[in-house]
Protein backbone atom coordinates (compact mmCIF):
# COMPACT_ATOMS: atom_id res chain seq x y z
CA UNK A 1 0.00 0.00 0.00
CA UNK A 2 3.13 2.61 0.89
CA UNK A 3 4.67 2.22 -2.28
CA UNK A 4 1.48 2.58 -4.19
CA UNK A 5 0.59 5.49 -2.09
CA UNK A 6 4.59 6.83 -3.24
CA UNK A 7 4.06 5.73 -7.00
CA UNK A 8 0.65 8.01 -7.11
CA UNK A 9 2.06 11.08 -4.83
CA UNK A 10 4.81 11.29 -7.20
CA UNK A 11 2.49 10.92 -10.31
CA UNK A 12 0.23 13.52 -8.83
CA UNK A 13 3.47 15.74 -7.70
CA UNK A 14 5.33 15.41 -10.71
CA UNK A 15 2.71 15.00 -13.60
CA UNK A 16 3.74 13.75 -17.07
CA UNK A 17 7.46 12.80 -17.70
CA UNK A 18 7.94 14.31 -20.81
CA UNK A 19 5.83 17.73 -19.38
CA UNK A 20 6.14 20.90 -21.80
CA UNK A 21 5.29 23.57 -19.80
CA UNK A 22 6.52 26.42 -22.37
CA UNK A 23 3.41 27.05 -23.86
CA UNK A 24 1.47 27.85 -21.27
CA UNK A 25 4.34 29.62 -19.80
CA UNK A 26 4.72 32.17 -22.69
CA UNK A 27 0.90 32.52 -22.23
CA UNK A 28 0.92 33.57 -18.46
CA UNK A 29 3.99 35.82 -19.25
CA UNK A 30 1.89 37.42 -21.99
CA UNK A 31 -1.14 37.31 -19.89
CA UNK A 32 0.15 38.81 -16.62
CA UNK A 33 2.21 41.76 -18.85
CA UNK A 34 -1.26 42.72 -20.59
CA UNK A 35 -2.79 42.69 -16.87
CA UNK A 36 -0.04 44.84 -14.92
CA UNK A 37 -0.37 47.48 -18.20
CA UNK A 38 -3.85 47.43 -17.82
CA UNK A 39 -3.63 47.42 -14.11
CA UNK A 40 -0.83 50.79 -13.20
CA UNK A 41 -2.03 50.46 -9.40
CA UNK A 42 -1.00 46.85 -9.25
CA UNK A 43 1.69 47.62 -11.33
CA UNK A 44 2.99 50.07 -9.31
CA UNK A 45 3.06 48.19 -6.23
CA UNK A 46 5.31 45.53 -8.24
CA UNK A 47 7.88 48.27 -8.52
CA UNK A 48 6.80 49.66 -11.79
CA UNK A 49 7.67 53.21 -11.50
CA UNK A 50 6.24 54.43 -14.60
CA UNK A 51 2.88 53.31 -13.36
CA UNK A 52 2.96 55.35 -10.22
CA UNK A 53 1.76 58.07 -12.27
CA UNK A 54 -0.78 56.70 -13.98
CA UNK A 55 -4.61 55.45 -12.83
CA UNK A 56 -6.64 53.12 -14.57
CA UNK A 57 -8.89 53.46 -17.78
CA UNK A 58 -12.56 52.63 -16.88
CA UNK A 59 -14.36 53.93 -19.88
CA UNK A 60 -16.24 51.42 -22.55
CA UNK A 61 -13.61 52.00 -24.60
CA UNK A 62 -10.85 50.08 -22.45
CA UNK A 63 -13.32 47.78 -21.35
CA UNK A 64 -14.27 46.62 -25.66
CA UNK A 65 -10.40 46.11 -25.35
CA UNK A 66 -10.20 44.13 -22.28
CA UNK A 67 -13.34 41.92 -23.18
CA UNK A 68 -11.12 41.37 -27.30
CA UNK A 69 -7.92 40.57 -25.31
CA UNK A 70 -9.22 38.29 -22.66
CA UNK A 71 -11.12 36.12 -24.90
CA UNK A 72 -7.90 35.68 -27.27
CA UNK A 73 -6.08 34.44 -23.96
CA UNK A 74 -9.02 31.90 -23.56
CA UNK A 75 -8.67 30.87 -27.35
CA UNK A 76 -4.80 30.40 -26.69
CA UNK A 77 -5.35 28.65 -23.25
CA UNK A 78 -8.02 26.10 -24.66
CA UNK A 79 -5.49 24.81 -27.40
CA UNK A 80 -2.98 23.95 -24.29
CA UNK A 81 -3.65 20.10 -22.97
CA UNK A 82 -3.70 20.17 -19.26
CA UNK A 83 -2.38 16.21 -19.20
CA UNK A 84 0.96 17.33 -21.64
CA UNK A 85 1.59 19.66 -18.54
CA UNK A 86 3.68 19.49 -15.09
CA UNK A 87 1.55 20.07 -11.53
CA UNK A 88 2.45 23.09 -10.94
CA UNK A 89 1.85 24.28 -14.94
CA UNK A 90 -1.66 22.23 -14.48
CA UNK A 91 -2.37 24.80 -11.26
CA UNK A 92 -1.29 28.11 -13.22
CA UNK A 93 -3.40 27.20 -16.05
CA UNK A 94 -6.76 26.25 -13.81
CA UNK A 95 -5.97 29.18 -12.02
CA UNK A 96 -5.59 31.14 -15.26
CA UNK A 97 -8.85 29.72 -16.78
CA UNK A 98 -11.11 30.88 -13.79
CA UNK A 99 -9.45 34.23 -13.77
CA UNK A 100 -10.41 34.81 -17.13
CA UNK A 101 -14.04 33.41 -16.70
CA UNK A 102 -14.67 35.65 -14.20
CA UNK A 103 -12.95 38.83 -15.89
CA UNK A 104 -15.24 38.29 -18.70
CA UNK A 105 -18.37 37.81 -16.56
CA UNK A 106 -17.79 41.02 -14.78
CA UNK A 107 -17.42 42.61 -18.27
CA UNK A 108 -20.34 41.08 -19.38
CA UNK A 109 -22.68 42.50 -16.51
CA UNK A 110 -21.16 45.87 -17.13
CA UNK A 111 -20.23 46.18 -13.39
CA UNK A 112 -18.48 49.50 -14.50
CA UNK A 113 -22.33 51.29 -13.88
CA UNK A 114 -22.25 51.03 -10.16
CA UNK A 115 -18.45 52.49 -9.37
CA UNK A 116 -19.29 52.49 -5.58
CA UNK A 117 -20.90 51.66 -2.80
CA UNK A 118 -21.05 52.47 0.72
CA UNK A 119 -18.00 51.16 1.67
CA UNK A 120 -15.92 52.97 -0.80
CA UNK A 121 -15.26 53.36 -4.76
CA UNK A 122 -13.35 55.33 -6.74
CA UNK A 123 -12.93 58.26 -4.98
CA UNK A 124 -12.29 56.43 -1.94
CA UNK A 125 -9.17 54.20 -3.92
CA UNK A 126 -7.29 57.83 -4.35
CA UNK A 127 -7.45 57.99 -0.71
CA UNK A 128 -6.03 54.60 -0.22
CA UNK A 129 -3.10 55.09 -2.70
CA UNK A 130 -2.49 58.49 -1.05
CA UNK A 131 -1.85 56.61 1.81
CA UNK A 132 0.12 53.37 0.74
CA UNK A 133 2.60 55.59 -1.98
CA UNK A 134 5.29 56.07 -0.61
CA UNK A 135 7.73 59.07 -1.83
CA UNK A 136 11.60 58.43 -1.84
CA UNK A 137 12.89 60.55 -4.41
CA UNK A 138 12.06 63.82 -6.26
CA UNK A 139 11.30 61.40 -9.26
CA UNK A 140 8.45 59.78 -6.81
CA UNK A 141 7.41 63.17 -6.02
CA UNK A 142 6.69 64.01 -9.42
CA UNK A 143 5.58 60.41 -10.45
CA UNK A 144 2.96 61.84 -7.24
CA UNK A 145 1.63 64.74 -8.99
CA UNK A 146 1.36 63.75 -12.49
CA UNK A 147 -1.40 60.91 -10.75
CA UNK A 148 -2.90 63.79 -9.07
CA UNK A 149 -3.61 65.61 -12.38
CA UNK A 150 -5.10 62.30 -13.64
CA UNK A 151 -7.67 62.68 -11.67
CA UNK A 152 -9.99 64.91 -13.06
CA UNK A 153 -10.10 62.24 -16.54
CA UNK A 154 -10.85 59.48 -13.85
CA UNK A 155 -14.02 61.41 -12.21
CA UNK A 156 -15.36 62.18 -15.24
CA UNK A 157 -15.03 58.52 -16.62
CA UNK A 158 -16.37 56.79 -13.26
CA UNK A 159 -19.23 59.79 -13.75
CA UNK A 160 -20.66 58.72 -17.70
CA UNK A 161 -19.96 54.94 -15.84
CA UNK A 162 -22.74 55.81 -13.48
CA UNK A 163 -24.20 57.85 -15.94
CA UNK A 164 -24.93 54.55 -18.27
CA UNK A 165 -26.47 53.10 -15.25
CA UNK A 166 -28.94 55.23 -14.65
CA UNK A 167 -29.87 55.06 -18.22
CA UNK A 168 -30.17 51.29 -17.81
CA UNK A 169 -31.57 50.90 -14.55
CA UNK A 170 -27.90 49.63 -12.95
CA UNK A 171 -28.38 51.71 -9.92
CA UNK A 172 -27.92 51.90 -6.16
CA UNK A 173 -30.60 51.91 -3.68
CA UNK A 174 -31.04 55.27 -2.20
CA UNK A 175 -30.59 54.67 1.54
CA UNK A 176 -26.48 53.83 -0.18
CA UNK A 177 -26.49 56.98 -2.42
CA UNK A 178 -27.16 59.19 0.87
CA UNK A 179 -24.20 57.81 2.35
CA UNK A 180 -21.98 58.31 -1.18
CA UNK A 181 -23.44 61.98 -1.25
CA UNK A 182 -22.59 63.05 2.19
CA UNK A 183 -18.74 61.42 1.87
CA UNK A 184 -18.63 63.35 -1.61
CA UNK A 185 -19.64 66.95 0.31
CA UNK A 186 -17.57 66.05 3.13
CA UNK A 187 -14.34 65.40 0.52
CA UNK A 188 -15.30 68.47 -1.82
CA UNK A 189 -15.59 70.62 1.85
CA UNK A 190 -12.30 69.65 3.21
CA UNK A 191 -9.37 72.50 3.45
CA UNK A 192 -7.03 71.82 -0.10
CA UNK A 193 -4.38 72.30 2.71
CA UNK A 194 -5.40 69.29 4.96
CA UNK A 195 -6.35 67.15 1.61
CA UNK A 196 -5.13 63.50 1.94
CA UNK A 197 -4.15 63.85 -1.21
CA UNK A 198 -1.25 65.75 -0.57
CA UNK A 199 -0.04 63.42 2.33
CA UNK A 200 2.72 61.71 -0.17
CA UNK A 201 3.98 65.11 -0.20
CA UNK A 202 4.50 65.94 3.79
CA UNK A 203 7.74 64.15 4.50
CA UNK A 204 9.74 64.20 1.31
CA UNK A 205 13.81 62.94 1.60
CA UNK A 206 16.21 65.18 2.55
CA UNK A 207 17.99 64.60 -0.82
CA UNK A 208 15.32 67.13 -2.44
CA UNK A 209 16.40 70.79 -1.82
CA UNK A 210 13.90 72.62 0.45
CA UNK A 211 12.95 75.08 -2.49
CA UNK A 212 12.57 71.93 -4.67
CA UNK A 213 10.23 70.44 -1.93
CA UNK A 214 8.33 73.70 -1.55
CA UNK A 215 7.76 74.12 -5.39
CA UNK A 216 6.35 70.24 -5.12
CA UNK A 217 4.07 71.18 -2.64
CA UNK A 218 2.98 74.07 -4.21
CA UNK A 219 1.90 72.14 -7.68
CA UNK A 220 0.55 69.64 -5.78
CA UNK A 221 -1.81 71.78 -4.15
CA UNK A 222 -2.98 73.87 -7.16
CA UNK A 223 -3.60 70.62 -8.90
CA UNK A 224 -6.20 69.75 -6.05
CA UNK A 225 -7.14 73.34 -5.73
CA UNK A 226 -7.78 73.99 -10.02
CA UNK A 227 -8.55 70.64 -11.15
CA UNK A 228 -9.44 68.17 -8.04
CA UNK A 229 -11.88 70.06 -6.36
CA UNK A 230 -14.20 70.94 -9.80
CA UNK A 231 -14.33 67.42 -10.43
CA UNK A 232 -15.40 66.45 -6.62
CA UNK A 233 -18.10 69.07 -7.37
CA UNK A 234 -18.91 67.89 -10.68
CA UNK A 235 -19.47 64.14 -9.09
CA UNK A 236 -21.54 65.94 -6.19
CA UNK A 237 -23.57 67.85 -8.51
CA UNK A 238 -24.04 64.55 -10.27
CA UNK A 239 -25.40 62.74 -7.34
CA UNK A 240 -27.35 64.80 -6.29
CA UNK A 241 -29.76 66.07 -9.94
CA UNK A 242 -29.30 62.33 -11.77
CA UNK A 243 -27.97 59.82 -9.26
CA UNK A 244 -30.59 59.89 -6.20
CA UNK A 245 -33.60 60.25 -8.55
CA UNK A 246 -32.48 57.18 -9.98
CA UNK A 247 -31.94 55.40 -7.17
CA UNK A 248 -33.43 51.53 -7.23
CA UNK A 249 -36.08 51.28 -4.88
CA UNK A 250 -35.63 47.83 -3.71
CA UNK A 251 -32.19 46.99 -2.04
CA UNK A 252 -32.64 43.71 -3.47
CA UNK A 253 -29.79 43.26 -6.08
CA UNK A 254 -32.20 40.68 -7.81
CA UNK A 255 -34.09 43.49 -8.85
CA UNK A 256 -31.90 44.64 -11.07
CA UNK A 257 -32.12 43.97 -14.57
CA UNK A 258 -31.11 40.72 -15.21
CA UNK A 259 -30.74 40.32 -11.15
CA UNK A 260 -31.36 36.85 -10.55
CA UNK A 261 -28.41 36.03 -12.97
CA UNK A 262 -26.52 39.10 -11.61
CA UNK A 263 -26.73 37.91 -8.04
CA UNK A 264 -26.60 34.28 -8.42
CA UNK A 265 -22.93 34.94 -10.67
CA UNK A 266 -22.17 37.29 -7.61
CA UNK A 267 -22.91 34.47 -4.91
CA UNK A 268 -20.76 32.03 -6.92
CA UNK A 269 -18.32 34.32 -8.03
CA UNK A 270 -17.57 35.40 -4.21
CA UNK A 271 -17.53 32.04 -2.70
CA UNK A 272 -15.85 30.36 -5.46
CA UNK A 273 -18.30 27.48 -5.57
CA UNK A 274 -21.26 26.13 -6.63
CA UNK A 275 -23.81 27.11 -4.01
CA UNK A 276 -27.14 28.66 -4.76
CA UNK A 277 -28.52 31.70 -2.98
CA UNK A 278 -30.90 29.15 -1.11
CA UNK A 279 -28.41 26.75 0.03
CA UNK A 280 -26.00 29.77 0.93
CA UNK A 281 -28.83 31.00 3.48
CA UNK A 282 -29.87 27.51 4.69
CA UNK A 283 -26.10 27.19 5.69
CA UNK A 284 -26.22 30.37 7.34
CA UNK A 285 -29.53 29.40 9.74
CA UNK A 286 -27.23 26.01 10.68
CA UNK A 287 -24.16 28.14 11.67
CA UNK A 288 -26.39 30.07 14.06
CA UNK A 289 -27.74 27.56 15.64
CA UNK A 290 -24.49 25.67 16.47
CA UNK A 291 -22.60 29.13 17.24
CA UNK A 292 -25.61 30.03 19.44
CA UNK A 293 -24.82 26.73 21.53
CA UNK A 294 -21.51 27.74 21.98
CA UNK A 295 -22.33 30.95 23.06
CA UNK A 296 -24.88 29.61 26.16
CA UNK A 297 -21.70 27.23 27.13
CA UNK A 298 -19.33 30.23 27.40
CA UNK A 299 -22.02 32.64 29.00
CA UNK A 300 -21.98 29.66 31.36
CA UNK A 301 -18.42 30.43 32.45
CA UNK A 302 -18.60 33.69 33.15
CA UNK A 303 -21.15 32.96 35.93
CA UNK A 304 -23.79 35.83 34.30
CA UNK A 305 -27.18 34.48 35.83
CA UNK A 306 -29.56 36.48 33.20
CA UNK A 307 -30.52 35.78 29.82
CA UNK A 308 -29.22 36.09 26.46
CA UNK A 309 -30.14 39.61 25.53
CA UNK A 310 -29.42 40.71 29.43
CA UNK A 311 -25.62 39.20 28.75
CA UNK A 312 -25.56 41.62 25.31
CA UNK A 313 -27.17 44.40 27.32
CA UNK A 314 -24.41 44.00 29.77
CA UNK A 315 -21.49 43.80 27.49
CA UNK A 316 -22.67 46.99 25.53
CA UNK A 317 -23.07 49.24 28.70
CA UNK A 318 -20.02 47.95 30.71
CA UNK A 319 -17.53 50.51 31.07
CA UNK A 320 -14.35 47.62 31.64
CA UNK A 321 -14.94 46.31 28.24
CA UNK A 322 -14.39 49.81 26.61
CA UNK A 323 -10.74 51.74 25.97
CA UNK A 324 -10.94 55.73 27.01
CA UNK A 325 -9.05 57.17 24.53
CA UNK A 326 -7.94 56.35 20.76
CA UNK A 327 -4.34 56.18 21.83
CA UNK A 328 -5.78 53.37 24.33
CA UNK A 329 -7.32 51.49 22.18
CA UNK A 330 -4.42 51.42 19.54
CA UNK A 331 -1.69 50.62 22.27
CA UNK A 332 -4.56 47.52 23.45
CA UNK A 333 -4.62 46.67 19.40
CA UNK A 334 -0.58 47.18 19.66
CA UNK A 335 -0.27 44.69 22.56
CA UNK A 336 -2.53 42.09 21.50
CA UNK A 337 -0.56 41.63 18.07
CA UNK A 338 2.64 41.22 19.74
CA UNK A 339 1.37 38.82 22.15
CA UNK A 340 -0.09 37.16 18.89
CA UNK A 341 3.24 37.29 17.42
CA UNK A 342 5.37 35.88 19.88
CA UNK A 343 3.05 32.75 19.25
CA UNK A 344 3.40 32.11 15.52
CA UNK A 345 6.34 30.11 14.95
CA UNK A 346 4.63 27.20 17.07
CA UNK A 347 1.87 27.06 14.33
CA UNK A 348 3.45 28.19 10.87
CA UNK A 349 6.65 26.71 9.43
CA UNK A 350 7.24 30.09 7.25
CA UNK A 351 6.42 33.02 7.84
CA UNK A 352 6.55 36.52 5.78
CA UNK A 353 9.74 38.81 6.21
CA UNK A 354 7.64 41.75 5.33
CA UNK A 355 6.20 43.41 8.67
CA UNK A 356 3.01 45.40 9.27
CA UNK A 357 2.34 48.13 11.69
CA UNK A 358 -0.74 49.27 13.85
CA UNK A 359 -2.60 52.43 12.56
CA UNK A 360 -5.68 54.59 13.17
CA UNK A 361 -8.15 54.53 10.42
CA UNK A 362 -7.80 57.62 8.93
CA UNK A 363 -10.45 60.23 10.52
CA UNK A 364 -11.68 61.68 7.20
CA UNK A 365 -13.41 58.19 6.42
CA UNK A 366 -13.65 56.80 10.16
CA UNK A 367 -17.09 57.53 10.60
CA UNK A 368 -18.59 55.09 8.21
CA UNK A 369 -15.61 52.61 7.96
CA UNK A 370 -16.01 48.84 9.65
CA UNK A 371 -13.89 48.24 12.73
CA UNK A 372 -10.57 47.05 11.48
CA UNK A 373 -9.22 46.32 7.96
CA UNK A 374 -5.59 45.75 6.51
CA UNK A 375 -4.01 47.91 4.18
CA UNK A 376 -1.62 45.54 2.05
CA UNK A 377 2.33 46.49 1.98
CA UNK A 378 4.81 46.23 -0.68
CA UNK A 379 8.04 44.38 -0.84
CA UNK A 380 8.73 46.15 -3.82
CA UNK A 381 8.27 50.04 -2.58
CA UNK A 382 9.41 49.03 0.90
CA UNK A 383 5.62 49.59 2.88
CA UNK A 384 4.62 48.08 5.26
CA UNK A 385 1.29 46.25 5.99
CA UNK A 386 -1.15 48.10 7.88
CA UNK A 387 -3.97 46.49 10.38
CA UNK A 388 -6.03 49.78 10.23
CA UNK A 389 -8.36 50.21 14.03
CA UNK A 390 -11.28 52.40 13.52
CA UNK A 391 -10.41 54.53 17.12
CA UNK A 392 -13.66 56.80 16.57
CA UNK A 393 -16.84 56.11 18.74
CA UNK A 394 -14.60 54.17 21.23
CA UNK A 395 -17.89 53.38 22.97
CA UNK A 396 -19.17 50.92 19.82
CA UNK A 397 -15.56 49.17 20.06
CA UNK A 398 -15.38 46.32 22.54
CA UNK A 399 -12.25 45.15 23.86
CA UNK A 400 -13.63 41.82 24.26
CA UNK A 401 -13.69 42.23 20.41
CA UNK A 402 -10.05 43.26 20.18
CA UNK A 403 -8.61 39.83 19.92
CA UNK A 404 -10.21 38.28 16.98
CA UNK A 405 -10.04 41.52 14.74
CA UNK A 406 -6.31 41.75 15.31
CA UNK A 407 -6.11 37.74 14.59
CA UNK A 408 -8.60 38.54 11.51
CA UNK A 409 -6.61 41.59 9.68
CA UNK A 410 -2.73 41.09 11.09
CA UNK A 411 -1.66 38.03 11.95
CA UNK A 412 -1.90 35.23 11.53
CA UNK A 413 -4.65 36.74 9.28
CA UNK A 414 -5.08 38.66 6.08
CA UNK A 415 -1.10 40.36 7.13
CA UNK A 416 0.63 37.08 7.32
CA UNK A 417 -1.37 35.32 4.32
CA UNK A 418 -1.00 38.48 1.75
CA UNK A 419 2.76 39.09 2.62
CA UNK A 420 3.46 35.17 2.14
CA UNK A 421 1.95 35.42 -1.07
CA UNK A 422 3.32 38.73 -2.10
CA UNK A 423 6.80 36.93 -0.99
CA UNK A 424 6.52 33.48 -3.22
CA UNK A 425 8.98 32.66 -5.67
CA UNK A 426 8.09 30.77 -8.85
CA UNK A 427 4.49 31.52 -8.37
CA UNK A 428 3.01 33.84 -11.61
CA UNK A 429 1.96 37.42 -9.98
CA UNK A 430 -1.74 36.68 -11.29
CA UNK A 431 -2.01 34.44 -8.74
CA UNK A 432 -0.04 35.93 -5.84
CA UNK A 433 -2.46 39.35 -6.33
CA UNK A 434 -5.60 37.69 -6.95
CA UNK A 435 -8.48 39.03 -5.73
CA UNK A 436 -9.98 35.37 -3.89
CA UNK A 437 -12.13 36.70 -1.28
CA UNK A 438 -13.30 32.88 -0.43
CA UNK A 439 -10.01 32.30 0.30
CA UNK A 440 -8.46 35.32 1.87
CA UNK A 441 -11.83 36.69 3.96
CA UNK A 442 -12.15 32.27 4.73
CA UNK A 443 -8.45 32.40 6.03
CA UNK A 444 -9.22 35.55 8.28
CA UNK A 445 -11.94 34.13 10.03
CA UNK A 446 -10.12 30.73 10.13
CA UNK A 447 -7.33 32.95 11.57
CA UNK A 448 -9.92 34.45 14.82
CA UNK A 449 -10.89 30.46 15.46
CA UNK A 450 -7.12 29.32 15.08
CA UNK A 451 -6.49 32.00 18.37
CA UNK A 452 -8.40 29.66 20.50
CA UNK A 453 -6.11 26.64 19.90
CA UNK A 454 -3.34 29.35 20.04
CA UNK A 455 -4.40 30.58 23.47
CA UNK A 456 -4.71 34.06 22.53
CA UNK A 457 -8.06 34.55 23.84
CA UNK A 458 -7.16 35.07 27.94
CA UNK A 459 -11.00 34.91 29.45
CA UNK A 460 -14.17 34.23 28.44
CA UNK A 461 -15.25 37.31 27.58
CA UNK A 462 -12.84 37.20 24.75
CA UNK A 463 -13.29 33.69 23.63
CA UNK A 464 -17.34 35.30 23.18
CA UNK A 465 -16.16 38.11 21.34
CA UNK A 466 -14.66 35.80 19.07
CA UNK A 467 -17.97 33.48 18.80
CA UNK A 468 -20.16 36.93 18.65
CA UNK A 469 -17.45 37.37 15.31
CA UNK A 470 -17.99 34.18 14.26
CA UNK A 471 -21.81 34.53 14.48
CA UNK A 472 -21.39 38.00 12.53
CA UNK A 473 -19.94 36.13 9.67
CA UNK A 474 -22.46 33.27 9.74
CA UNK A 475 -25.63 35.98 10.07
CA UNK A 476 -23.99 37.69 6.74
CA UNK A 477 -25.15 34.40 4.97
CA UNK A 478 -28.60 34.66 6.32
CA UNK A 479 -28.80 38.34 5.60
CA UNK A 480 -27.01 38.99 2.22
CA UNK A 481 -28.87 35.96 0.77
CA UNK A 482 -32.08 37.51 2.61
CA UNK A 483 -31.67 41.24 1.17
CA UNK A 484 -30.86 40.58 -2.28
CA UNK A 485 -32.50 37.01 -2.67
CA UNK A 486 -35.36 36.82 -0.99
CA UNK A 487 -36.07 40.50 -1.02
CA UNK A 488 -36.15 40.68 3.38
CA UNK A 489 -36.27 44.37 4.85
CA UNK A 490 -33.59 45.89 6.49
CA UNK A 491 -35.45 44.87 9.99
CA UNK A 492 -35.52 41.45 9.15
CA UNK A 493 -31.88 40.98 8.06
CA UNK A 494 -30.81 43.62 11.29
CA UNK A 495 -32.85 41.45 13.79
CA UNK A 496 -29.63 37.84 12.93
CA UNK A 497 -27.20 40.13 14.20
CA UNK A 498 -29.19 41.98 17.41
CA UNK A 499 -30.50 38.51 18.53
CA UNK A 500 -27.31 36.62 18.48
CA UNK A 501 -23.98 38.97 18.13
CA UNK A 502 -22.76 41.18 20.15
CA UNK A 503 -22.22 43.46 17.81
CA UNK A 504 -22.78 47.57 18.67
CA UNK A 505 -25.49 48.88 17.24
CA UNK A 506 -23.19 51.57 14.87
CA UNK A 507 -21.24 48.19 13.44
CA UNK A 508 -24.77 46.75 12.79
CA UNK A 509 -26.05 49.32 10.85
CA UNK A 510 -22.68 49.91 9.00
CA UNK A 511 -22.86 46.47 8.03
CA UNK A 512 -26.03 46.21 6.67
CA UNK A 513 -25.42 49.60 4.47
CA UNK A 514 -21.98 47.42 3.16
CA UNK A 515 -24.53 44.56 2.32
CA UNK A 516 -26.94 46.32 0.64
CA UNK A 517 -24.15 48.08 -1.38
CA UNK A 518 -21.87 45.25 -2.19
CA UNK A 519 -24.43 42.50 -2.85
CA UNK A 520 -22.55 38.86 -2.59
CA UNK A 521 -19.16 39.84 -1.04
CA UNK A 522 -20.23 39.37 2.84
CA UNK A 523 -21.01 35.61 1.17
CA UNK A 524 -17.34 34.89 1.33
CA UNK A 525 -15.96 34.74 4.70
CA UNK A 526 -17.87 31.88 6.40
CA UNK A 527 -18.13 29.78 3.04
CA UNK A 528 -13.89 29.81 2.97
CA UNK A 529 -13.41 29.55 6.71
CA UNK A 530 -16.14 26.20 6.53
CA UNK A 531 -13.87 25.14 3.75
CA UNK A 532 -10.52 25.16 4.95
CA UNK A 533 -11.97 23.90 8.59
CA UNK A 534 -13.34 21.05 6.40
CA UNK A 535 -9.98 20.23 4.66
CA UNK A 536 -8.13 20.06 8.10
CA UNK A 537 -10.20 17.90 9.50
CA UNK A 538 -10.08 15.55 6.36
CA UNK A 539 -6.05 15.61 6.18
CA UNK A 540 -6.12 14.88 10.27
CA UNK A 541 -8.78 11.78 9.67
CA UNK A 542 -6.25 10.81 6.99
CA UNK A 543 -2.66 11.28 8.40
CA UNK A 544 -3.46 10.65 11.87
CA UNK A 545 -0.37 10.73 14.10
CA UNK A 546 1.29 11.98 11.02
CA UNK A 547 -0.38 15.01 10.73
CA UNK A 548 1.34 18.58 11.06
CA UNK A 549 -0.45 21.78 11.65
CA UNK A 550 2.50 23.93 10.44
CA UNK A 551 3.20 21.76 7.48
CA UNK A 552 -0.88 22.17 6.72
CA UNK A 553 -0.76 25.29 7.38
CA UNK A 554 2.38 26.44 4.80
CA UNK A 555 0.12 23.65 2.15
CA UNK A 556 -2.94 25.88 2.12
CA UNK A 557 -0.98 29.52 1.95
CA UNK A 558 2.12 28.51 -0.04
CA UNK A 559 0.22 28.44 -3.59
CA UNK A 560 -1.29 32.23 -2.54
CA UNK A 561 -4.85 33.13 -2.73
CA UNK A 562 -6.62 29.75 -4.56
CA UNK A 563 -10.33 29.34 -5.29
CA UNK A 564 -11.86 26.76 -3.31
CA UNK A 565 -11.97 23.87 -5.26
CA UNK A 566 -8.09 24.33 -6.55
CA UNK A 567 -7.14 24.52 -2.67
CA UNK A 568 -9.28 21.45 -2.20
CA UNK A 569 -7.18 19.56 -4.74
CA UNK A 570 -4.01 20.97 -3.32
CA UNK A 571 -4.75 19.76 -0.03
CA UNK A 572 -5.44 16.18 -0.96
CA UNK A 573 -2.30 16.02 -3.16
CA UNK A 574 -0.42 17.17 -0.13
CA UNK A 575 -2.03 14.63 2.31
CA UNK A 576 -1.11 12.26 -0.84
CA UNK A 577 2.71 13.03 -0.73
CA UNK A 578 2.43 13.00 2.95
CA UNK A 579 1.00 9.89 3.56
CA UNK A 580 3.89 8.41 0.86
CA UNK A 581 6.72 9.87 2.96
Amino acid sequence: MRRLLLALALLLFAGPALADDKPLNTLVADYEAYALADDPITAGGEGDRAALSRLPDVSPTADAARTKALKTFQARLATIDVTGLSEDARLNRAFLAWTLDRQMRSLAFDEARMPFNSDGGFHATLGYLAATTPVRSAADARAWIDRLNTIPAYYAANIANARRGVTSGFTQPRSTNDQVLARAKEMLAAPVETDVLLNPLQALPASIPASEQAALRAQAAAIVRDRVRPAQRDFVAFLETEYLPASRKSLAARSLPDGERYYGWLASDHTTTTLTPDEIHAAGLAEVARIRAEMAGVIAETGFKGDFRAFLAMLRSDPRFYATSREDLLEKASRIAKRIDDKLPGWFATLPRLTYGVRPVPTDVEANYTTGRYFSGSPAQGVAGGYMVNTAKLDQRPLYELPALTLHEAVPGHHLQIALSQELQGVPAFRRNAGVTAFTEGWGLYAEKLGGEMGVYQDPYERFGRLSYEMWRACRLVADTGIHWKGWSLDEARACFTDNTALSPLNIEVELARYVSWPGQALAYKVGEMKIVQLRTRAQAKLGDRFDIRSFHDAVLLAGPLPLDLLDNRIDLWVATTRAK
